[in-house]
Order: C-alpha cells, then structure tokens, then sequence
C-alpha cells in the first residue's frame, strides 16, 4: 500500500485541505497562550500535523470547516478547563468529536487542565454555573442535556489530569509522546496485520519442507521471509514519519520496493 507523510511543518492555521492528523478542542480565553500551546508545539516537534481553530468563536453552531476538521483527523484531544462549557462552540465540538468517535472510531483523549475530572464528569463548580446559565439563556433543553451526557462521556475516557506534582513541561511532553504512541499504532496497523499472517504462513511452510524436503516448498518459505523483511522495513520507516523530502532521496528502486 502506498504511503507517505504529510510535511512536518506543522501550522497552528492548518486548514482541512491539508493534511493533519490532531485535532485540538479548547476554550481560547483558559489556555490558547500556555498549556495548548505549549502542546501544540511538543507535537510539532515531532512532526505530527494538528489542528488549531484561531478564531474566536461565538454562536451555538461550529461551522462547517471545523465539523470537516474533527472528522478528518485521526485523534481529536480535548483541553478541559475551567470555562470550557461556558463555551457553547466547545460543546458542540466535543458532541462532533464523540460522534466521530463512535461512528469512524476516532481516538479521543482527554486532559484536564486546571480543573478536577470529576468537576467536568458531574458537572460541578465553574462547569455547574455554565450549565445554570445554558438552562436559563437556551431554549433547546433537550440539547442542553446532550451537551451534559457528552461531557459525562468525555470525562470517563481514559485520559491526563494536569493536577499532580510534575512541572507542565513533563506532562506536555509526556501527552505527546502519548499521542504519537496511539497515531503510530494506526498509521502500522494493517501492516502488522500482514506480518502477522505472513509469519504463519512461513512457519507452516517451513514444516511442510521439514516433511518433504522439497527444494521448491523451501524457495516458497524464503520468499515468504524476504516479504515480511520488506514490511517491517515499510513498517520502520512509517514509525520515522519521514517527510517527502527525504524519502525523495531514497533510490527509485528502493522506493517501488517499499511502497512508497
């Protein structure tokens, strides 16, 4: 299968025709200059495309640019804060984020950043006050309850609370690495899938040969071998999510080989 990496310039203003592989869910006024920031760059630097609205949202709807946003990327990560379901654009990406989730199984990881997981879970403190005000301002009630059954769905995800005693260096740096983790895992998934398979079949051949010492079962069985070799080499140079420019250096022959 042919593959190749988007550029590893990642831009905080990728749009969707691009290629981004994070989506990030925020409130700008808690966290756009510190800790999301602060992450989005821990994921540039190691070369995985995000998504970051930069305009300051205001209305109930998300628009459709940012519905095609959550939908392309592979992992959306959602920044709890304080004032994030004061934010009626918040709720309602993180309603499209969960959708995403159940009908494309989208990853989803959730962090939360200055404020208690089960504040957000059950909807207490600031997160309370911001429901108090949807109730009196919304009219739509039903719609209202979603956005609450959604953050009760979110906050149970296996996800990082920020609150514990590690600086937020470490704990930025360990979400990415976290997030690179469960995208590399996606991105070899079907070739670990045909390493799998090929591996049995050359173990079978190889008794069969034992059997029957047949030079030509035996040439079957190092064929067998030498495909698997050329999947864990794809396999490798995905999990460096080489750029195109450097597997352009890479030899044409080499490159056909590959996949690439």
């Amino acid at each position: 299968m042919a593959w190749s990496y988007p550029s590893s310039t990642s831009s905080s203003n990728t749009t969707p025709q691009e290629k981004h592989e994070v989506f990030i869910s925020f409130r700008s006024e808690d966290t756009r200059n510190t800790f999301t920031s602060h992450l989005n760059g821990a994921l540039k630097r190691l070369n995985i495309r995000t998504y970051i609205d930069n305009n300051l949202n205001s209305g109930d709807e998300i628009s459709n640019t940012l519905v095609r946003a959550i939908e392309e990327a592979e992992l959306s990560v959602i920044v709890f804060s304080k004032n994030y379901a004061a934010s009626k654009w918040c709720l309602e990406e993180l309603m499209k984020i969960l959708e995403c989730k159940k009908t494309k199984g989208k990853m989803v990881v959730p962090i939360f950043y200055d404020v208690d997981p089960s504040n957000v879970r059950n909807q207490r403190e600031s997160y309370a006050e911001a429901f108090a005000k949807h109730e009196k301002n919304f009219e739509d009630k039903m719609k209202v309850q979603e956005w609450r059954n959604s953050l009760l769905e979110a906050a149970n995800y296996s996800g990082w609370d920020c609150n514990v005693n590690r600086t937020e260096l470490e704990i930025v740096e360990e979400i990415a690495m976290d997030v690179l983790i469960k995208l590399n895992h996606v991105h070899v998934n079907d070739l670990d899938h045909q390493i799998a398979k090929l591996e049995q079949l050359a173990k079978l051949q190889y008794g069969f040969f034992e059997s029957t010492l047949n030079v030509a079962d035996l040439q079957k069985h190092k064929a067998t071998v030498r495909r698997i070799t050329e999947l864990n080499m794809e396999r490798s140079l995905r999990l460096l999510r080489l750029t195109p420019d450097l597997l352009s250096h890479l030899e044409p022959n080499d490159n056909n080989r590959f996949g690439f």
